[in-house]
């Protein structure tokens, strides 16, 4: 689908929102989707587990309001955008949620907080919750993907900024807006976009809470439009629009978002995380798993340029990381991590495992060459030059990370990474993998959320 010269991208994407039913959409999309809400289901419950992201679920549960949706994991009735706060924290607190890398964007954390709540609010169908769901995959991934890494550049997180459409679009969706009100929804939430990237510098946690703030904006944003506020319908491409004002760039082609529109599904090219961890990383941490344990000296670690200000600098802290969060954002720090543990899991950013002498010590002595790579630094290969205590040299390299579309998880692999993060294995969790992933045939969200609250212990 491509709009017209004179239709505005935020009208021409509102249209297509309002359209798309669920058999219009291609039955491996449709798993796509499923297996992405399944992730997601699963880092949040294991973030609500180890209590990462207990602040927003705090304030959420005091903001109260009609009972209208649950946060994830709990029983408890509360409006929904303020539930839509606590869950998309929840999904992206512990940096264990799916990334798409043309976009650089942690697409489910950006489209379950507002697909739950507000599916849960209007009593929706298991089909009609699936296919909102993909439309706010579309929507994040391809807002995201037309300006590659520009957001990042300004200092700004692309999950944040184009999340809040996303939020918007699956919100509108789910309420029912017309196509004219769906564009003032994607108008008003434009001016709820942003998403600060200065926590890289201190290694604080406000990075976790951009998909709840993006997902409660964008669910306020659909129904301030059907109470009748207008937003403007060149939120994009306008010369005060998304991408001259946040991304810098008054020459990217908006239209692009639309390309492909209904026959291209970036649904699909979304990568599941094996590693809890910024995904610039991900490919250096499979190749240092690669290399002999306990022989490596010094590591060079060859990066993408767009990744260097994201987890290699400055250097001081990443080397010696004050939180978890700033571990999670450190190649040296993970790379030698990993080295020492043979594995890179949950508990490897725990608080207590961050001064391990065996690692910092390594980890100074990993280094970085920058390397003019070709295309996203999401999807970059990893090479690795690590010298031994013999002093040989050895290199371990990978194509790209694993996860993602060209060596995706498989659904076995998938679900147990889904288990894990619930707990283990349980009559809710089988309960739970079962209604996600054949969501469409669900009557409705009751038996996918009373799974969760179970999981997450929630009796009332």
């Amino acid at each position: 689908m491509t709009a017209d010269g004179d239709t505005p991208v935020a009208r021409a994407l509102a249209e297509w929102v309002v359209r798309l039913r669920l058999d219009d959409i291609p039955a491996d999309v449709r798993h796509a989707a499923c297996r992405h809400l399944l992730d997601g289901l699963g880092t949040g419950l294991a973030a609500a587990r180890e209590g990462a992201a207990d602040p927003a679920v705090t304030v959420a549960i005091g903001l109260g309001g009609p009972p209208e949706a649950t946060v994830l994991g709990g029983r408890t009735r509360i409006s929904a955008p303020a539930a839509a706060l606590a869950t998309g924290t929840l999904v992206h607190a512990l940096d264990f949620d799916d990334t798409h890398a043309g976009g650089l964007v942690h697409a489910t954390a950006a489209v379950l907080p507002a697909t739950l709540a507000v599916g849960e609010q209007v009593g929706a169908s298991g089909a009609d919750v699936l296919t909102a769901a993909v439309i706010g995959y579309e929507v994040v991934c391809r807002t995201a993907a037309a300006a590659p890494h520009a957001f990042h550049a300004r200092g700004l997180h692309a999950t944040s900024v184009c999340g809040v459409l996303a939020a918007a679009a699956v919100a509108g969706r789910l309420s029912g807006l017309d196509a004219a009100r769906l564009t003032s929804a994607l108008g008003i939430a434009g001016s709820s976009a942003g998403g600060l990237l200065e926590f890289l510098h201190t290694g604080s946690s406000t990075k976790q809470l951009h998909p709840g703030l993006a997902g409660s904006a964008g669910i306020v944003a659909a129904r301030l439009a059907a109470a009748g506020a207008s937003g403007p319908d060149t939120v994009l491409e306008g010369g005060y629009g998304i991408y001259a004002a946040l991304a810098g760039r008054a020459d990217v082609e908006a239209k692009s978002v639309l390309d492909g529109l209904g026959d291209r599904w970036e649904t699909t090219r979304i990568t599941v995380k094996p590693y809890p961890a910024c995904q610039l990383l991900h490919a250096s941490l499979d190749a240092a798993l690669a290399l002999p344990r306990g022989d490596v000296v010094s590591v060079v670690a060859e990066l993408h340029p767009d990744a260097v200000p994201i987890v290699a600098e400055p250097r001081p802290s990443k080397v010696r990381p004050r939180t978890p969060y700033g571990a999670k954002f450190s190649l040296p720090w993970s790379v030698a991590a990993a080295l020492a543990d043979g594995r890179v899991d949950v508990r490897t950013y725990a608080p207590e495992r961050l001064d391990r002498p065996e690692v910092t010590a390594l980890a100074d002595r990993v280094t970085v060459r920058v390397v003019d790579l070709p295309g996203p630094a999401a999807d970059a290969p990893g090479r690795l030059v690590a010298t031994l205590a013999d002093g040989r040299e050895v290199v371990a390299e990978t194509a790209r990370s694993r996860g993602g579309p060209e060596t995706p998880l498989s659904d076995v692999d998938l679900v147990a990474k889904a288990v894990a993060n619930a707990g283990g294995a349980s009559a809710a969790t089988a309960a739970l993998v079962r209604a996600t992933l054949d969501l469409a045939a669900e009557p409705d969200l009751t038996r996918l959320l009373d799974a969760a609250a179970t999981i997450g212990g929630s009796d009332s």
